[in-house]
């Protein structure tokens, strides 16, 4: 479903646009719109990215330490991780 969306712009500027009605105005403003959105929300990402990287630093983890690991130790750290939680459920339904 659609929304009318309706902007005001100067009358010169809709002369120059009757000069081409070949274009699909809406369109244009459509994608102009949904770029200038995906900009945002890049830059929001990265944003993110580097608030997370300051809380980690303040937390005493430095970005070497968040650098991945081969992939034995990986599976190593994975195979840990998946006893503890085991073990973690068990004591849970012990209950």
């Amino acid at each position: 479903m659609s929304v009318t969306f309706t902007i005001r712009i100067p009358h010169k500027l809709a002369m120059k646009m009757k000069k081409y009605k070949e274009i699909n105005w809406s369109e244009v403003v459509r994608r102009s719109i949904e770029e200038y959105i995906r900009k945002l929300e890049e830059t929001r990402t990265v944003a993110d990215a580097n608030e997370l990287l300051d809380e980690l630093k303040s937390l005493g983890i430095s970005p070497e330490e968040l650098e991945p690991l081969n992939y034995d130790e990986e599976m190593k750290h994975y195979k840990e991780l998946g006893e503890r939680e085991w073990k973690r459920l068990f004591m849970i339904q012990a209950k």
